[in-house]
């Protein structure tokens, strides 16, 4: 797999995906769909979801801080993240 994208994604108290362009970005570099997706949770607890049910503060998969996720390309787009009580933050690395 090869790197080609990387973000910090502010998780706050309205739940978020990940971002378009940086899922879209696989085909026109590489001419393939993004593989995976490696995120580590900073700052805060979080709830994530993958199959884009919107979490809320009690629904979804806790993650904790120092937590890695790994999203499979095909649930790029269905991923879904909240804050538990205060913001939180993912890095993301986009992966081909």
């Amino acid at each position: 797999m090869a790197a080609y994208a990387h973000e910090s994604i502010t998780v706050a108290d309205t739940a978020i995906g990940l971002t378009e362009a940086n899922i879209a970005l696989a085909d026109s570099l590489y001419g393939r769909p993004v593989k995976r997706i490696i995120a580590t949770v900073e700052t805060a607890q979080i709830r994530v979801t993958f199959d884009g049910t919107t979490p809320t503060s009690t629904v979804g998969h806790i993650a904790n801080v120092a937590d890695v996720l790994e999203i499979d390309g095909a649930d790029a787009r269905k991923f879904r993240a909240i804050r538990v009580s205060s913001s939180g933050a993912l890095k993301c690395t986009y992966e081909v």
